[in-house]
């Protein structure tokens, strides 16, 4: 059973950063894709990052140019950089990787909160 484990959320005010990791069970450098989605409450999950193994990043607009998902092989862990963070980020935030053909695997959700 593969299993992902977030860290990093946490309450911090209009403009700060947070880093959130994202550790696996199972090796990444096998993986296909990366990503983090977040929800919020009474809405649907969403994409925020995704990164492939060729290394293609996409983003959410509404993060584009903020946040930075990136890889670290050797510790098996997915970051999501959050930097200049907004009210409107205020979500739970869910690690995602895929592995063909064995399958796609959630994490746990991390809360993050924006608030002065």
């Amino acid at each position: 059973q593969v299993q992902l484990v977030e860290s990093g959320g946490g309450l911090v005010q209009p403009g700060g950063s947070l880093r959130l990791s994202c550790a696996a069970s199972r090796s990444l450098f096998s993986s296909n894709v990366m990503a983090w989605y977040r929800q919020a409450p009474g809405k649907q999950r969403d994409l925020v990052a995704r990164l492939t193994s060729g290394g293609v990043t996409n983003y959410a607009d509404s993060v584009k140019g903020r946040f930075t998902i990136s890889r670290d092989n050797a510790e098996n862990t997915v970051y999501l950089q959050m930097n200049n963070l907004k009210p409107e980020d205020t979500a739970v935030y869910y690690c995602y990787v895929l592995w063909v053909p064995l399958g796609a695997y959630w994490g746990q959700g991390t809360q993050v909160t924006v608030s002065s």
